[in-house]
């Protein structure tokens, strides 16, 4: 593993062809919304790099805003839909396709299902070199359902040969989805790096006072069941047993294509009995932080949580489950509270500590607000992203034959 500083390798010449075109690097990433949403920062930095970015996705709304970047969108088949041999087949031969015509010098898959097919195309391809962004585990690797174990025990050995087969630097965003896959020696030490997300534009989330009335606890993210969503429901009964004063707001949609998602009558259910808010998508969640005393994340598994990260640099105060990604941004009693995993009497506890010590809250957003500054900030991120690009093209120009 090396070192991510932005001094650790200097900068290399383009590699493709007569050094003077722009190094060509490709993301492979499942959603453009996703893509905007969580790896605009990576891109950014490649591209003040120098490079020319071309971003592979399946195309919904968000190409205009990707290409007013200055990037170029190559539109991809749907690869969470595809279904069957012939779906997975299709996806994995339109990569290699793909590969061959963009002929980039770096291929950065994006999470799990893009580095499962993309790490095969590229061999196909006949590229033999990737970077991918290992965003959390999933489902593939967490869940215990038969189907699911049967898939499991399908993609590590078929992971482990194909990186095994190329120069492969994989990204993790936190230290036990790093130590796991080096566990499993699905890819070896060397080339786990670890990278604690995107990092946050710490000038767009700044910290606000806190509003007046009644204290809110809100969680943001897709409605999930391994995002806890269940939990803060089971927390929100508890509360209004006890009588407490605190209002539960969930902030985002279901997710149609993952088998874990709620439905839209599950939470206009919740919110007709009077137990929490549903706000729905909303793009403006800066602002939802200004009007929210608390961050909620109970959930399953992380790789490094967007929600917690954007809230803690608006100076809110966290509580989320004791799992992986969740560790990584949440120091129990000075930025927040950890909870055990699918315990909705700890998370309400949880909740009514907060409401009711307002200086506990105060003294955590103010600690919360510190350590993004000094650890996670978009451009202390960007430039560990910068390092390990230099870095990966270095080691390739200096494996080519002279």
């Amino acid at each position: 593993m090396i070192k991510t500083t932005a001094q650790s390798t200097p900068p290399v010449a383009a590699p493709n062809g007569s050094g003077q075109n722009p190094i060509k690097i490709l993301y492979v990433v499942t959603e453009d919304w996703y893509f905007c949403s969580h790896r605009l920062p990576t891109a950014r930095a490649a591209r003040d790099l120098g490079y020319e970015v071309v971003v592979a996705t399946h195309v919904g709304t968000h190409a205009d805003a990707i290409r007013s970047e200055g990037f170029r969108v190559v539109p991809l088949p749907p690869m969470r839909g595809a279904k069957g041999l012939r779906g997975h087949l299709a996806t994995l031969l339109g990569l290699a396709a793909l590969y061959r015509r963009e002929k980039p010098d770096i291929v950065h898959h994006i999470a799990l299902v893009p580095t499962f097919f993309g790490s095969v195309a590229v061999l196909l391809a006949g590229i033999g070199h990737s970077v991918s962004t290992m965003t959390g585990l999933g489902l593939v690797f967490t869940s215990d359902r038969p189907k699911v174990r049967l898939l499991r025990a399908v993609v590590k050995p078929v992971l482990r040969l194909v990186l095994s087969l190329q120069r492969h630097d994989m990204i993790f965003q936190n230290h036990d989805d790093r130590d796991f896959f080096i566990r499993e020696k699905i890819v070896p030490k060397p080339r786990a790096h670890l990278i604690p997300g995107s990092g946050v534009d710490t000038e767009v989330f700044h910290p606000s006072p806190e509003p007046d009335g009644i204290v809110t606890a809100a969680f943001v993210g897709r409605m999930l069941r391994p995002k806890g969503v269940l939990d803060i429901v089971a927390a929100a009964r508890l509360l209004r047993q006890q009588g407490a004063k605190v209002r539960i707001v969930l902030v985002g949609t279901p997710d149609n294509l993952n088998p874990e998602s709620l439905s839209e009558d599950d939470l206009k259910g919740w919110q007709a009995e009077g137990l929490l808010e549903w706000w729905g998508f909303r793009n403006d969640i800066a602002t939802i932080w200004s009007q929210a005393h608390i961050a909620l994340l109970p959930s399953y598994r992380e790789g490094f949580p967007k929600s917690l990260l954007e809230a803690a640099a608006c100076g809110r105060p966290m509580i989320a489950s004791d799992v992986p990604g969740c560790r990584e941004i949440v120091r129990p009693g000075t930025t927040g509270l950890l909870v055990p995993l699918r315990d909705g009497a700890a998370l309400a506890e949880a909740i009514r500590t907060l409401a009711e010590n307002t200086a506990l809250r105060r003294r955590m957003g103010i600690a919360a607000r510190a350590q993004v500054e000094a650890e996670f900030s978009n451009k202390q991120i960007a430039a560990q992203m910068q390092s390990l690009y230099r870095h990966h093209l270095a080691e390739r120009q200096s494996r080519r034959p002279r």
